[in-house]
């Protein structure tokens, strides 16, 4: 599998220096700073269209395309034409192809050059690199009679708005092994405006297809591209091992760009994300694992999950996500150097009953806040089911979840853990938290069925069912009850 693209050394370290950085900065003011200002470097290098009405400043000389595997292509080779309005699809399908016949000698790179290449979706296939130049946009062809129809995925029952098939990705993989797709910061654009106003109008008979899914696959690696506009969830890997998602730019609407999560690992081991900006109008991130009984059946968990240098907004949901299709379970997953802004919620876990599963080993640390309604929330009664067959007695656990150095700005209310007398939130631990308010009310810090600790002074104060003890972890006050309920919804 390709891991290294062709970046300079500087870059290289530029990008080390940004990874480390937060962890050893121990005044939370000059991290919000710090972050603040990769945020909008981000913006201003990754992204290089208009963005929220910004206009970005002038390019640099176009790249060389470099070569990443034994045999390359280009795209023209097959016949396309990047006019945005030629239909390319026979052409990638005839590289891919090409491609095909390639993989004991390491497989070859299909090379998109500058252009706007108009397309159907379509397929890859192993030891392939997919290489997006500079300027490089793929289009999603707007007419859905051009998208086929695939099967329920096995974890969910059905598709996911509609019963039955459900329409296939843009960019599709099965049963694949060592695929990458990167560039020179290349667009992958799925022309989502048309699904939306559709899908708002109840005029599809089938759920919309993702940007890119990649399912039952392996040693996987998607970097240095911008993903944007999506019909539905835009990045979805699908009971995948070994993925590397890293330098990727994910673009939707904020408002009126219904499901279009930025990256969902369903059922997935070994995952690394890191160095992303993601603003969409869903989920930035929402690690799921099936649906209810569908889920249950399969079970394939998510675990093994590392997301990291990340800074996100969502407007309508939560910048990281697990759940609420969680049903196989997810584990062992690891939140760090996290800012997330203007959203509606930072960082959220939810389930309910009939789910199954579990939730446990969740760290998260070194998240910043600003301009968050709820920072950090735990819900437990989301009850959205596939249908009448789930068990309502299939009850999830929750538990092992920690919060260490959380800070911010702007905060509503920072925390809000709903568990229930059926679901109760076990073994949480916060540690180093200060989030700046500006809601206020008595009850901000808010917990029903819960037990754990906090370790030190946190601001604002816990609420009473946490057992308190002192920064060398000795027991200072032990909880009087667990049980307590204050959970406030009227905003």
């Amino acid at each position: 599998m390709v891991e290294t693209l062709p970046v300079g050394r500087s870059n290289h370290q530029r990008l080390e220096w940004r990874r480390w950085v937060p962890a050893f900065l121990s005044n939370h003011r000059t991290l919000f700073t710090v972050l603040w200002i990769a945020a909008l470097a981000s913006v201003l290098l990754w992204q290089r269209n208009i963005v929220d009405g910004f206009l970005v400043f002038r390019r640099a000389p176009m790249k060389s395309m470099p070569l990443l595997r034994p045999v390359a292509f280009n795209l023209t080779d097959f016949g396309a034409v990047g006019d945005g309005v030629t239909v390319n699809t026979e052409a990638f399908e005839r590289a891919v192809s090409a491609i095909s016949k390639l993989g004991k000698r390491g497989g070859a790179q299909l090379n998109v050059p500058p252009g706007r290449w108009l397309t159907a979706p379509f397929n890859l296939t192993s030891h392939m690199t997919l290489f997006l130049a500079e300027d490089a946009e793929i289009l999603g062809i707007q007419d859905e009679k051009y998208w086929p129809l695939m099967p329920p995925l096995p974890s969910y029952g059905y598709g996911r708005e509609h019963i039955g098939p459900r329409y296939g990705s843009l960019i599709h993989g099965q049963n694949l092994k060592d695929v990458v797709i990167t560039g020179h910061n290349g667009t992958i654009n799925g022309q989502g405006q048309t699904w939306w106003t559709k899908y708002h109008q109840k005029l599809l008979n089938h759920t919309r297809g993702p940007l890119v899914q990649i399912m039952w696959s392996s040693d996987i690696l998607i970097t240095n591209i911008t993903l944007r506009d999506s019909p539905f969830w835009t990045l979805h890997p699908y009971d995948c091992k070994n993925v590397t998602i890293r330098n990727v730019t994910i673009l939707a609407p904020i408002f009126k760009a219904p499901n279009t999560d930025g990256i969902d690992p369903d059922s997935c081991e070994d995952m690394v994300i890191e160095d992303c900006y993601i603003s969409v109008g869903d989920d930035a991130i929402a690690i799921k694992s099936g649906w209810d009984q569908y889920g249950i059946a399969y079970g394939q968990p998510s675990k093994n999950i590392l997301i990291r240098n990340l800074v996100v907004r969502s407007m309508v949901s939560a910048g990281v996500s697990i759940g609420s299709e969680m049903s196989g379970g997810v584990s062992d997953v690891t939140v760090e150097n996290l800012l997330v802004w203007n959203s509606r919620r930072a960082v959220r876990i939810k389930t309910a009953p009939g789910r199954g599963g579990y939730v446990r080993r969740i760290m998260y640390r070194n998240l910043t806040f600003d301009n968050v309604r709820v920072g950090i929330v735990i819900k437990t009664d989301y009850n959205e089911h596939p249908d009448g067959g789930f068990d309502p007695k299939a009850l999830p656990v929750i538990e092992d979840i920690s919060f260490t150095s959380v800070h911010g700005q702007g905060v509503r209310v920072p925390v809000r853990i709903h568990g229930s007398d059926e679901i109760p939130v076990r073994n949480i631990t916060f540690r180093d938290m200060s989030v700046g308010l500006t809601y206020k009310k008595k009850h901000i810090f808010q917990c029903a069925f819960v037990e754990g600790r906090v370790i030190g002074t946190i601001f604002p104060a816990p609420c009473d069912n946490l057992d308190q003890y002192d920064e060398q972890e000795r027991l200072v006050k032990r909880s009087s009850t667990q049980n307590a309920t204050d959970i406030d919804y009227d905003f």
